[in-house]
């Protein structure tokens, strides 16, 4: 035999509210016969509320459901490119000297035969480009690059309208074939693009080995974005240092 349930101590009120609901109760002793449960008593359905008649206009609007207009899809491949460089207009200045008048008796044999850099020009204020240039120049000194004569930046110059990316890679090529150096520096993100025709972060391409006709290169971040971000500027050393051992294993 089937054990009983216990029996709950509900009292009528509970029980009408349990009801209302839609709760179907049976316990043990509350007056039903038999094993199964007692069919609930009727519930008396409620009154449909009477709604007042509209004139046809407004019936219309109350009786109308808004829909949500449908979503449009997005073109994600219109939207980023994955060639971004292309879409960019770029110039490459002739490289400049940085230290034209070191002694190239002084300049240590390990430094290699020649440096290019190839930076995105400051854009903004005097005073950032002051600070930005002051950075540069205290990085590279502390390299002893500022005791060879042949280290030369190549600005690389952004704007709307002008030569096409593709230009790049010519003057590129061009300053490699004139100047023979032992490494390139590629410093910022605009630089990557154009230079290495890479969108990834800089964080994920520092430490790859590239070249840059047949040159070895490296890539690291430029001095506006240490200026913003100081926290990098160990990493960014990092890779100067890496640079000028690629350089020492080509004197």
């Amino acid at each position: 035999m089937d054990a009983q349930p216990p029996r709950l101590p509900l009292d009528p009120r509970q029980r009408a509210m349990l009801q209302e609901m839609g709760v179907r109760l049976w316990l043990p002793g509350d007056g039903s016969s038999g094993d199964r449960p007692a069919a609930p008593p009727a519930v008396r359905p409620r009154a449909a509320p009477q709604i007042p008649a509209t004139s046809e206009p407004q019936r219309s609007a109350a009786t109308s459901v808004p829909t949500r207009p449908a979503a449009v899809p997005t073109n994600t491949a219109q939207a980023t490119p994955t060639g971004t460089a292309a879409a960019e207009h770029a110039l490459l200045r002739p490289p400049r000297a940085l230290y034209p008048d070191a002694d190239p008796a002084q300049c240590p044999p390990a430094l290699g035969n020649a440096w290019l850099l190839v930076a995105e020009g400051v854009h903004g204020s005097a005073t950032l480009a002051e600070q930005a240039e002051r950075l540069l120049d205290n990085m590279l000194r502390a390299l002893c690059l500022h005791q060879h004569p042949q280290v030369h930046l190549c600005t690389l110059e952004l704007a709307p309208s002008g030569p096409a990316g593709a230009g790049v890679d010519a003057a590129l090529a061009d300053a490699v074939a004139q100047l023979a150096p032992a490494v390139v520096l590629v410093m910022g993100r605009a630089a990557v693009r154009h230079c290495l025709g890479r969108s990834e972060p800089l964080g994920q391409l520092r430490g790859q080995s590239f070249t840059l006709a047949g040159v070895p290169a490296v890539v690291t971040f430029d001095a506006p974005v240490l200026l913003r971000s100081p926290g990098l500027k160990p990493a960014a050393w990092e890779d100067l240092c890496r640079a000028r051992a690629l350089a020492a294993a080509t004197a």
